[in-house]
């Protein structure tokens, strides 16, 4: 294998990398339906589930035990927030060339939540 060719594998695998990572961050940070919680609300409820596990029965008592690891790991989402304008930077730096070779399409990337403005940036167009 060529250097040439051995560096185009690394700049696709480079691509692929940037594009996979801003869409699962897009994934992670789609607006959920409903109020939106906040870190006080969950940690109330977190605080709220404690004193119901004292009295609970066992059915109730496993449901509420999975409520609180859900909780525990959306919050854990709060503390842990995923700089999104740096994997957009990625994003919009390897998105076109990424799909030229893949074929994707402007429509393709709208209807997987990449937002109008970031395809702009990156270069792809209505047309592509």
């Amino acid at each position: 294998m060529s250097a040439q060719h051995k560096a185009a594998l690394a700049e696709g695998r480079t691509q692929g990398r940037a594009v996979r990572n801003y869409l699962n961050a897009l994934e992670a940070h789609k607006p959920k339906r409903g109020r939106r919680r906040t870190p006080e609300s969950i940690a109330a409820r977190l605080d709220r589930i404690e004193g119901e596990l004292e009295s609970a029965d066992s059915v109730k008592r496993v449901e509420l035990i999975q409520e609180r690891l859900d909780l525990r790991a959306e919050l854990d989402t709060y503390e842990n927030k995923i700089d999104l304008a740096d994997l957009e930077a990625e994003f919009i730096e390897a998105a076109a060339e990424y799909s030229e070779r893949k074929g994707i399409s402007y429509k393709a990337w709208r209807e997987a939540g990449v937002p109008a403005a970031t395809l702009t940036a990156a270069g792809i167009t209505r047309g592509m």
